[in-house]
């Protein structure tokens, strides 16, 4: 049976003419212009643009969010079909469309529908900025037309009747949260032009849901089943951020919202304080989830993979061994063992996780990223950056498990002043020290662990404090998306033929900063950047090598200059990146980027590289 999920959707003649008709997108106004004869001109300017090392391509405009709303979630499937989601629009959204009876005020989960990304035009026009109010209200786009799947809240008949994207308490008795986030999704395809479409809710309490979808003949979506994930077995999640798929068609979903992973020397963990339980809205959250032991806060900042996800009851694995911080998303190479891992916070770090066996994360060994700024540079533009790997541990997420539970059961009547009972800088320091044990509490170490032989549990409970405390750079600012082209990957790499109609020699490791700020422009440390660009981020890559590791990283193509002096979105102009977030890369070369910016309408762009 279909359920009636669109809410409305009218499949008006016109709406069906549109669906045929339109092929084309790029920037906007006089850039739109510029857009199109810089694709035309592109072969011209490559020369010039190898002889002074730089990647400058061509921005287009595919498509513009409602109010109030950053894009998010950005996936292409094999066949060309784009999803992308609305994340926390205005709730004062009223204006519909042709395609959606219902506005755009509330988590919106939805797909460009007829068009096919895997085949464009090879000069496309840009999605005008919206100019009107009405415009600014809906998904403008350029190609194709944005058709809403599911909002926060729908039921989809009787099929979800708590509603996509509401947030029980572990035991499903108690709605703790509304949610209107939505970011990743992943895509797994059952037959031509049907699958089931995974999609995280990012709050605290977090969430995935699973919707059956199917495109008819023309290109238009139904869906047919809705679940959401359950998460109780594994504790629940903290804000499912970012993700991917892994080549084993395995939803990744991402812990971002770490209670406090910024071990320091001057602050001791307090998460047992009755007085910071009662005042952090995070910490609170916490404490109050209904499941046993859900308080401890080593149960929450890790990868969870859902290892079974077409079963009727999907099964969700957190792997432990990958690391606990502000996870934004992990993306794992054509050998199933390596994976990229960004930490999105100020002063975090670049992951490397290598597991023990190819499409099992459950062991491996952990890797933070030190970084050497090019000598005598500070532009964002141009200056890039060597990379050695520090090593910081092996584990497996048994091991790791103990570990944890060895801080179950704390409570707030333990806690004491100037003591802490969780992991501390000084456990930090002995550890990367080499030390036999670890520290009494007189020295600053943890009541749980004083005196006892030391094990590795710091670089997998604490990780960025542990790549910190090896000599891995620990300054990135807001370390969003890392994307691949598995296919484009695996040839260059490995030599394979994988992508039809064109020879790959080269594939590359992109990664999205929202914000180049604070840490990478406060003039210490490895990261002293210049403050040009700021917050308006950018898009920076690295070139696979051998065995899939990466020794160098450049920017790509990075937002226009920071106005201080202005404010609200002419802080970044328009028709260049602001806050870039999501980043994924198409089997061409070219680079979808979704905004999470200053801008009154957030883009979701593409880059065509240069040199791809």
């Amino acid at each position: 049976m279909k359920i009636q999920s669109l809410r409305g959707l009218k499949y008006s003649a016109l709406a069906l003419a549109v669906a045929f008709g339109i092929s084309a997108c790029s920037l906007e106004g006089d850039d739109g212009k510029d857009g199109v004869a810089g694709a035309v001109g592109e072969q011209g300017e490559q020369g010039e643009q190898g002889e002074a090392g730089d990647s400058a391509g061509t921005l287009t405009r595919i498509a513009t969010v409602p109010l109030g709303a950053e894009v998010t979630g950005i996936f292409l499937t094999d066949e060309g079909d784009l999803f992308f989601n609305v994340q926390h629009p205005s709730g004062t959204n009223s204006v519909t469309s042709d395609v959606n009876a219902m506005p755009i005020n509330t988590g919106t989960v939805g797909v460009l529908a007829g068009a096919n990304f895997n085949n464009l035009p090879v000069t496309l026009p840009n999605s005008p900025v919206p100019a009107s109010d009405e415009e600014k209200e809906v998904v403008v786009s350029a190609i194709g037309q944005y058709q809403v799947l599911g909002q926060t809240g729908d039921t989809f008949g009787t099929e979800l009747p708590e509603g996509l994207g509401h947030i029980y308490t572990l035991d499903g008795e108690e709605l703790v949260l509304e949610n209107d986030m939505p970011d990743f999704n992943g895509f797994i395809s059952t037959a031509s032009g049907e699958g089931y479409l995974f999609s995280n809710w990012e709050e605290l309490p977090g969430g995935m849901s699973r919707m059956k979808v199917e495109r008819d003949d023309y290109g238009m979506w139904q869906v047919t089943e809705a679940m959401m994930l359950d998460f109780s077995p594994v504790w629940g999640t903290a804000a499912n951020c970012f993700g991917s798929m892994s080549p084993w068609n395995t939803p990744l979903t991402s812990e971002e919202w770490v209670v406090d992973s910024e071990v320091d020397s001057t602050t001791l963990p307090s998460w047992n304080n009755p007085e910071a339980v009662a005042t952090d809205a995070r910490l609170g959250r916490m404490w109050q989830m209904t499941a046993p032991d859900a308080s401890n806060p080593y149960n929450y900042g890790y990868i969870a993979e859902v290892t079974e996800p077409l079963a009727d009851e999907p099964i969700i694995v957190k792997h432990l061994a990958m690391g606990r911080y502000e996870h934004e998303n992990s993306t794992v190479m054509p050998d199933g063992k390596t994976v990229y891992l960004s930490q999105d916070d100020t002063g975090g770090v670049l992951f490397k996780f290598v597991a023990d066996t190819a499409e099992d994360l459950s062991a491996g060994t952990l890797y933070g990223a030190k970084l050497t700024q090019d000598i005598g540079q500070n532009d964002p533009a141009t200056t890039g950056f060597d990379v050695e790997w520090v090593e910081l541990a092996s584990g497996d997420n048994m091991t790791i498990r103990a570990w944890v539970d060895e801080y179950n059961g704390i409570g707030t009547d333990d806690y004491v002043e100037g003591q802490s009972s969780y992991i501390t800088m000084a456990d930090v320091e002995a550890w990367a020290n080499g030390d036999a044990t670890y520290p009494s509490v007189e020295d600053g170490g943890s009541s749980q662990t004083a005196g006892e032989p030391m094990d590795d549990r710091v670089a997998f409970l604490e990780s960025r404090a542990a790549a910190r405390a090896k000599g891995a750079t620990a300054e990135w600012r807001k370390l969003e998306g890392i994307s691949i082209n598995l296919k484009r990957a695996e040839e260059a790499v490995e030599g394979t033929d994988t992508i039809d109609g064109e020879v790959v020699e080269n594939a590359y490791l992109y990664i999205g900063i929202a914000d180049l700020d604070n840490t990478m422009i406060d003039d210490e440390g490895d990261m002293q950047l210049s403050a040009r660009v700021k917050d308006c981020g950018g898009i920076y890559r690295a070139r696979l090598e051998t065995g899939y590791d990466i020794t160098r990283i450049e920017p790509v193509v990075m937002g226009g200059t920071y106005r201080s002096s202005l404010t609200g979105a002419e802080r970044c102009d328009v028709d260049q990146l602001s806050q870039p977030d999501n980043v994924v890369v198409m089997n061409d070369g070219r680079i979808l980027i979704g905004e999470d910016g200053f801008q009154e309408n957030n883009t979701l762009w593409m880059y065509e590289p240069a040199d791809k």
